[in-house]
C-alpha cells in the first residue's frame, strides 16, 4: 500500500496495477487494474510494457516493484520530469541484492521490452547486472536511480521498516514482530505453569 500511495504523488498520465487476482477494498483510487499474465517473471513484466503502451506515441512508463516501501515519490518525480527524462531512454532501479526495484522505458515499446526482459534470470545477484547489460548493448542511455532494499527476507523487512517508520508497512512490521514475540512468550509461561 505504501508503493502505490507514493506512486500516486508522482505525476503521471495513467496509472496501472498490473495484479495477480482481483483488487480489494484496499485499492485507491486512480489506478487502473490490468490483469497479470502468466509464464515466468520476465514474461509478466515485459506483458506489464505492452499493457502501458499506447502506440508509437507512448509516453514514458516505469514499473515499480511493490516491494520497497521506503520508496519516495521525490525520487520518481525528478527521474520522470520533463528534464529529467533529456537524454534518456530507459530508468533503472538497482536493489541492494543484486535484483532491481525500477525498470522504465522511455519510450515503452513492447518488442523491445521483450528482447530486454525475456531471457534474464530472475530473483538471483545477478539480475539486475543483466537487465543492465541488455540495455547497455542495445544502446540505450540509461539514467540509474537509487539502490533501495527490497523486502524479500526477515532481515530486510526490519530494515525496510527502520528506513520509513511511519508508513504502513512499518505499522504492519511492528504490529507482527510484536504479536510474534507476545507468542513466543505465552507458551513458555503456560509450559512453565503446567510444569510447576
Amino acid at each position: 500500500m505504501d508503493t502505490l500511495t507514493t506512486l500516486a504523488r508522482v505525476p503521471a498520465g495513467r496509472r496501472l496495477l498490473v495484479l495477480d487476482g482481483p483488487p480489494g477494498r484496499w485499492l485507491p483510487p486512480g489506478w487502473e487494474v490490468v490483469p497479470q499474465r502468466g509464464g515466468g517473471l520476465d514474461a509478466r513484466l515485459a506483458d506489464a510494457f505492452a499493457s502501458a503502451s499506447e502506440g508509437p506515441d507512448s509516453p514514458p512508463a516505469l514499473l515499480v516493484g511493490m516491494d520497497t516501501p521506503q520508496l519516495r515519490a521525490r525520487t520518481l518525480a525528478e527521474a520522470l520530469s520533463r528534464a529529467g527524462r533529456t537524454g534518456t531512454d530507459a530508468w533503472f532501479g538497482p536493489a541492494a541484492d543484486g535484483g532491481f526495484w525500477a525498470f522504465g522505458l522511455a519510450r515503452p515499446d513492447p518488442d523491445l521490452a521483450r528482447r530486454l526482459l525475456l531471457g534474464v534470470p530472475m530473483s538471483s545477484p545477478s539480475t539486475g547486472a543483466a537487465l543492465l547489460d541488455r540495455l547497455t548493448a542495445a544502446g540505450l542511455r540509461v539514467a540509474t536511480l537509487p539502490v533501495l532494499n527490497d523486502v524479500d527476507t526477515v532481515t530486510d523487512a526490519a530494515e525496510v521498516a527502520a528506513l520509513a517508520p511511519a508508513g504502513g508497512f512499518a505499522r504492519t512490521w511492528r504490529t507482527v514482530t510484536g504479536a510474534a514475540g507476545a507468542l513466543e512468550t505465552k507458551p513458555r509461561a503456560t509450559a512453565h505453569g503446567a510444569a510447576g
